[in-house]
């Protein structure tokens, strides 16, 4: 029951600030810095446990100059993170005891591309013309797969998919979680083109089904190779959550790991299909 809740108090908050985003985008910036900080801050805790010892504020404080160079000029994404890990790599050799100097380098910077570098996509995505559809169907079919792969895996789930990384997750979930996706991507494609034909531009998925669902396809699994990934993470630290900030779900890390693959995935789908 606390996930329930938990779960409906966020997501009509979320898609609240999708589509607001297009008059005040600062809102789905701030929204992502708030995010992305809390999650940094738990991946920053995890590598604590495993060894490292990260300047934690540091970090943030990076990621905030990172988010807002993106925020402000998209195209200084590449020169801000290389001007940015080699700050962290000046004040880590002279903060860090010297058979430090490398982990804590590489677990700050690598902290700054797997959480700052993949959430700053969302708001790329964002800017497209058709930002908002393109995020809610990002999220639909990445929390819709999650569902299914859940209940699925906990009511049939007899086949491991990756004992070593989570003994819990099942081939049966995985395939449920595919097929959800599928679904929600078919159906959110159905109401965009059953508004535009009433002359309603909330949804534009331009294009064929075949399209959106080979792209339902390779977000879910993206999101389920970030969740496995994020898995190997904690269980390297020896926990179960990465955090207790959300009741029923465990940290926000927990919570965003399959975003963290899928956001920048279809964040290349678009470059590649504007680019050919």
């Amino acid at each position: 029951m606390r996930r329930i809740f938990t779960a409906a108090v966020l997501i009509p908050l979320v898609i609240a600030v999708i589509f607001v985003s297009p008059k005040w985008p600062v809102v789905l910036m701030c929204a992502i810095f708030l995010i992305a900080a809390l999650a940094l801050w738990e991946y920053l805790g995890l590598a604590n446990a495993i060894g490292a010892k990260t300047p934690r504020v540091v970090v943030i404080v990076c990621l905030a100059v990172l988010l807002a160079a993106i925020f402000r000029r998209p195209d200084l994404m590449a020169p801000v993170t290389g001007a940015i890990s080699l700050a962290l790599l000046i004040i880590c050799t002279f903060r860090s005891p010297l058979e430090r100097v490398l982990p804590d380098t590489a677990c700050s910077v690598f902290g700054l591309l797997y959480i700052g570098l993949s959430m700053s996509t969302i708001y790329l995505i964002s800017a497209e013309d058709n930002g908002p559809s393109l995020l809610l169907f990002l999220l639909m079919v990445v929390w819709c797969g999650d569902i299914a792969a859940l209940y699925v895996g906990r009511a049939w789930g007899r086949w491991t998919l990756a004992r070593r990384l989570s003994p819990n997750k099942t081939w049966e979930g995985s395939i449920a979680s595919v097929a959800a996706s599928i679904l929600i991507a078919v159906l959110l494609v159905w109401i965009g083109g059953m508004l535009s034909a009433r002359s309603i531009e909330y949804l534009s998925y331009p294009g064929s089904f075949l399209h959106w669902i080979g792209l339902a396809v390779l977000l879910n699994i993206a999101g389920q190779v970030g969740d496995l990934a994020e898995s190997a993470i904690k269980r390297a630290a020896g926990v179960k959550d990465s955090g207790r900030l959300l009741p029923g779900h465990g940290g926000f890390l927990d919570r965003i790991d399959a975003l963290l693959l899928a956001a920048p995935v279809l964040w290349y789908a678009q470059l590649a299909q504007q680019s050919f």
